[in-house]
């Protein structure tokens, strides 16, 4: 299994369990999350503007991903999300 770190973008009314609900339907885990509430965007976003930053750091098969980032981008309510392979340490 391959380290990736996730951040996504969420509405602040948003509910996170279905994010970890697509993770976890991949074969995916999460060892560690970082939450940043009600930040201010720099510019709107689907007319938002303020978010909740989560930071994930996820351990998931290599084949797997695509379908994960298939599941992310038909999310009308995900403001932005950025999916990034990382070193294991």
């Amino acid at each position: 299994m391959d380290v990736y770190e996730l951040t996504l973008l969420l509405n602040i009314d948003n509910d996170v369990k279905a994010y970890k609900e697509h993770v976890a339907s991949v074969g995916g885990t999460i060892t560690e999350e970082i939450v940043w509430k009600n930040k201010p965007l720099a510019y709107p976003i689907k007319k938002q503007t303020n978010a909740t930053y989560y930071i994930w750091k996820l351990e998931i098969a290599k084949d797997r991903v695509n379908e994960l980032k298939k599941k992310l981008n038909f999310d009308e309510q995900l403001l932005r999300y950025l999916l990034l392979k990382v070193d294991a340490k």
